[in-house]
C-alpha cells in the first residue's frame, strides 16, 4: 500500500525514528489495513478495529499503542493531503488509566495468595514470591535478581531501572512466607539467589508470569493477571487506603511522580464506578 509505504518513509527519515518503533507502527498498521481492507479509511473501521482488539483480550498497553499508531497514521495522511479528512481529529487520545494493567481486588488478591500449598518446595517459593511481589510492589525483574543477602529483617534492597538502589519496607505476612520457604526448602540449593528453580537455577520472569496465571486460573480469576498487575494492585490498593503518591512514588522506584500520577487516574475511574453503581440518583 501506497500511504503506508510513504508514511513509513516519512517515520525514518522526518522523524528519525528507532527501526524498533517504525517496526512497531508498521504492524499495528498492517493489522489494521488487513482487516479494514477496502473500507480503512474511515471512523467506523477504526472504531471497529479496536473493539476487536479488546474484545480479544490484548494488552490496554497494545490496544492503547495501537490507537496511537494509526492516529499518527491519520494525522499524516491528511497533512500530505493523501486524505481529504483528517481522521485522527475525530480519535480522542487514550486516558492515561488504559495504559495500566488490570488491577485486583483486595479479594482477588487474597485468594491468589492462598492458592499454592506451602508443603512442597514449588508451593512454599511460589507462596513467598505470590506474597512478595504483592507486599513491595517489586517488578519481575528486580524480584528475579534478589540475592539471599537482600532481605532484611523488615525491608529487601532492590536495584530497579538505571541500578537504582531502593530499600523498600516489606510487611511480616511476606518475610514470614519467605522464611519458611528458606527455613524448609532453600537449603538444599547452592548460590546466591533468592528464587531458584527445582535444578537451582535462579528463577526467570517467564517462569513467574506462567506460575502466576497457573494460580490466577485455578482460583478462577478471570481478568488477565501478569506479574505486574500485582505491582499495580500494590500501588492502587496503597493509594486506596490513604497513602501518599511520593511514598507509592519511592516504593515503586518511579524516576518522576508523573509516572506514579497515573494512579490517580485509576483511583478516580474507582470512584466514578462507585458513585455510578451505588449512588440512588446517579
Amino acid at each position: 500500500m501506497n500511504e503506508l509505504a510513504e508514511f513509513l518513509a516519512y517515520l525514518q527519515s522526518e522523524r528519525g525514528l528507532s527501526p524498533h518503533t517504525i517496526e512497531a507502527y508498521e504492524r499495528d498498521i498492517s493489522v489494521y489495513l488487513s482487516r479494514s481492507e477496502k473500507k480503512w479509511a474511515t471512523k467506523e473501521a477504526i472504531l471497529v478495529h479496536l473493539a476487536y482488539l479488546k474484545r480479544q483480550n490484548y494488552a490496554s498497553s497494545t490496544v492503547a499503542r495501537a490507537h496511537i499508531s494509526l492516529k499518527v497514521f491519520f494525522r499524516f495522511l491528511a497533512r500530505e493531503q493523501l486524505l481529504q479528512e483528517d481522521l485522527s481529529l475525530q480519535l480522542d487520545t487514550p486516558a492515561v488509566w488504559q495504559l495500566i494493567p488490570e488491577v485486583m481486588t483486595e479479594e482477588e488478591v487474597d485468594e491468589l495468595l492462598k492458592a499454592p500449598a506451602k508443603d512442597t518446595f514449588r508451593g512454599a517459593r511460589d507462596h513467598a514470591i505470590l506474597e512478595l511481589l504483592y507486599a513491595s510492589g517489586l517488578r519481575v525483574s528486580e524480584l528475579c535478581t534478589l540475592k539471599l543477602q537482600s532481605v532484611d529483617k523488615d525491608s529487601v534492597k532492590v536495584f530497579g531501572k538505571g541500578s537504582r538502589e531502593r530499600i523498600v519496607p516489606v510487611g511480616k505476612r511476606a518475610l514470614a512466607a519467605i522464611d519458611h520457604y528458606l527455613l524448609l526448602f532453600r537449603d538444599r540449593y547452592q548460590g546466591e539467589a533468592l528464587f531458584v528453580t527445582t535444578r537451582g537455577n535462579c528463577i526467570d520472569r517467564v517462569a513467574v508470569w506462567r506460575m502466576i496465571k497457573k494460580y490466577a486460573k485455578s482460583v478462577g480469576i478471570v481478568k488477565t493477571i501478569s506479574p505486574h498487575t500485582l505491582r499495580h494492585s500494590f500501588a492502587t490498593h496503597l493509594l486506596d487506603h490513604g497513602a501518599e503518591l511520593r511514598v507509592i512514588q519511592e516504593m515503586l522506584g518511579h524516576a518522576t511522580i508523573a509516572t506514579t500520577d497515573r494512579y490517580t487516574h485509576i483511583n478516580s475511574s474507582r470512584l466514578q464506578e462507585a458513585f455510578t453503581n451505588y449512588h440512588p440518583l446517579p
